[in-house]
């Protein structure tokens, strides 16, 4: 092993890096340049016989791989649903990296622990959640999901008389998986992962903001297991939780919320309307990267009996000593052994935004969304969902041109969207999420998606543009 340079004088320059890597997103571009991707061609080399000066492999990951990321600490990135990190979770997680603590039981790790039970007492204030539930941290809010689908599927085999974990599914007796038409592939993933299969979901029509239609639920019994949204993808959505989980608790169903985004609706009173009846659900699954904005990889599931979700991710043996009497022991509510102590961060987050941070993270967020959905509007462009939450669809004309003003724009570097097809219309797809985006960001990005389209129209023949007049 080299050691070239005092580990502290090592970690004083990895710092310095890292601050003016921060310091610069604010003025940076979204998007890598061509040439920068280009060249991390640098890094391709064959496995070197001789090490290399630690102070150099910092050198070099900072001047070739810094410039090659995306942005997603700054305040224009929209493409997908990703929180920046807010500055007191980036130092939360270097001292959680020196602690380099494995969170998976109470002995390897009381402080990872102890933040867990902490952070999870306080979720339950944040979302309203049932007394006496239970969760864990995970990696990210699809193994939430697949997480929180496993102590669904026990419960519903259980009450069937069938051990799944001991079993399996092959003779096991039939359960019914109820999908939204327009349900995340995250979900549909999580699905196949526990052995449910895609194909034999039943998939209920959705309206024309994508809300799941409790008037089309099929018949549900014990052994169904519903997934709702808060929060559609596309447009922000909420399924009608209220009704569709009264349905269910009737027929003894189980009802699983997809709330990688929109649960963190449940902090900001003003969105109450959307998040009213998800708090009637059975399981929750969410993600802290996305609204609370910590680092990655930080997915959250809650269950309303703990019970189910031990069953199905507990695991013992001889070598595994037992915990304190009384006291949750991470392991047994996780898929993960070995994990990283996602807590540390996500306490620190919080702790600093407290209640009221965290709704004014949300409200900032959807104030943003709105000022988008104006401004495009304003300019003639057509808004195709009703902005109640963080998210915007735009279609600049005829797909061609709208999937052209993408391309412009990623490309351009100014600002970062993602493209999508809903309900058959191609559009651009705008999220805000991050606690950078300023109002001047949404101005500036706005100014460089109209010019986008303006060069677009002029280049495409024969394709009306809107706001061509002004």
């Amino acid at each position: 092993m080299l050691h070239d340079l005092p580990a502290e004088d090592l970690f004083d320059a990895a710092s310095t890096r890292a601050k003016a890597y921060l310091a610069s997103t604010a003025d940076r571009l979204a998007a890598p340049s061509p040439e920068a991707v280009a060249a991390l061609a640098r890094f391709r080399e064959p496995l070197p016989a001789a090490g290399t000066e630690a102070l150099d492999v910092v050198r070099l990951l900072d001047e070739f791989g810094s410039p090659a990321t995306v942005a997603t600490t700054g305040g224009r990135y929209f493409g997908l649903v990703m929180g920046g990190a807010l500055p007191v979770t980036v130092a939360a997680n270097w001292l959680a990296a020196a602690w380099d603590q494995n969170a998976v039981f109470r002995w390897t790790s009381p402080v990872a622990a102890e933040l867990e039970d902490v952070a999870l007492g306080w979720f339950g204030e944040l979302f309203d959640l049932p007394a006496g539930f239970g969760g864990a941290f995970v990696s990210g809010s699809s193994m939430a999901s697949v997480t929180a689908l496993a102590a669904a599927r026990h419960a519903v085999f259980a009450r069937a008389g069938w051990d799944v974990e001991e079993e399996g599914l092959a003779g096991a007796p039939p359960v019914t998986i109820v999908v939204s038409e327009e349900q995340h592939p995250s979900i549909l993933k999580a699905l196949s992962l526990l052995g449910f299969g895609r194909n034999r979901c039943i998939r209920v029509p959705v309206d024309d903001q994508g809300r799941m239609r409790a008037d089309a639920l099929p018949p549900l019994d014990e052994r169904t297991i519903v997934c709702i949204q808060a929060g559609n993808v596309n447009t922000g959505a909420f399924d009608p939780a209220a009704e569709i989980c009264a349905r269910a608790r009737e027929a003894g169903a189980w009802v699983h919320v997809d709330g990688a985004f929109g649960l963190w609706a449940k902090a900001a009173a003003s969105r109450a309307s959307l998040s009213a009846g998800f708090e009637q659900a059975d399981s929750w699954s969410t993600d802290a990267h996305k609204w609370l904005n910590v680092p990655y990889d930080s997915g959250l599931v809650f269950v309303r009996e703990p019970k189910h979700l031990r069953a199905a991710m507990s695991a013992t043996a001889a070598y595994l000593l037992e915990g304190e009497e009384g006291a949750r022991e991470p392991s047994h509510f996780t898929p993960e052994m070995s994990r990283r102590a996602r807590s540390i961060e996500v306490w620190a987050a919080l702790k600093h935004l407290g209640r009221d941070g965290v709704a004014d993270l949300v409200e900032r967020c959807c104030a943003h969304a709105r000022h988008f959905a104006r401004g495009l509007q304003a300019r003639g462009y057509e808004v195709l969902n009703e902005v109640v939450l963080n998210q915007v669809l735009v279609s600049f004309g005829s797909p061609e041109s709208t999937r052209a003003v993408i391309a412009e724009l990623q490309s351009g570097g100014i600002c970062w969207c993602g493209g999508t097809v809903w309900q058959g219309r191609t559009a651009m797809r705008i999220s805000v999420s991050s606690w950078a985006t300023t109002a001047k960001d949404v101005e500036l990005s706005l100014e460089t998606m109209d010019r986008a389209a303006r060069r677009v129209a002029a280049r495409i023949e024969n394709v009306p543009m809107a706001g061509r007049s002004r």
